[in-house]
């Protein structure tokens, strides 16, 4: 039997991230009607016309399982709208005493952590964009030089160069 719309799929699946460790505990499974959005797009792209016991590997990229990010379903809720015992981590689907809107989950999340994350963030893209650089520079002036002899800076770049003059004086 073939995988096509409107057939009831089982899956036994395990879900990982990028460092390869497991989200989910081994032996997870789930079940979905093919062909009506049930599930993320490239994961019923993968499996369409698959037949029964057959395996597929993907990696689902943020944009395939969220779609485009919008900053407009952001939303920073004041302190008292949560219980009182609150960590960081902790997720909540919806509010107390909220009425129900379409699936809002809130993170708790460390204001200052995150921005300790971002910095760390941009430190490294400024030191490994620096190194990089140095080493394709390095690599340049080895096979070609980054500069003209003294002896040609002395006697002008048009002469040396182009053999041509700017100025007759």
């Amino acid at each position: 039997m073939r995988i096509e719309r409107g057939k009831v799929v089982s899956l036994s699946y395990e879900l990982r991230d990028r460092d390869g460790q497991p989200l989910e505990d081994d032996g997870a499974q789930m079940a979905y009607l093919h062909g009506y959005g049930g599930i993320f797009p490239k994961v019923e792209e993968a499996l369409q016309g698959k037949d029964v016991g057959a395996e597929a590997a993907l990696t689902l990229e943020p944009l395939d399982a969220f779609g485009e990010y919008d900053a407009e379903l952001l939303r920073v809720e004041p302190r008292d709208r949560f219980p009182e015992t609150l960590e960081v981590g902790m997720r909540f689907e919806g509010v107390p005493g909220e009425s129900e809107e379409e699936g809002q989950i809130y993170t708790v999340t460390d204001i200052a952590a995150q921005v300790w994350i971002q910095c760390k963030g941009v430190g490294f893209t400024v030191i490994y964009t620096a190194i990089v650089t140095f080493i394709i520079l390095k690599v340049l002036d080895a096979v070609m030089g980054l500069r003209v002899t003294e002896e040609e800076e002395r006697e002008g770049l048009d002469i040396s160069s182009h053999g041509e003059s700017a100025y007759r004086i």
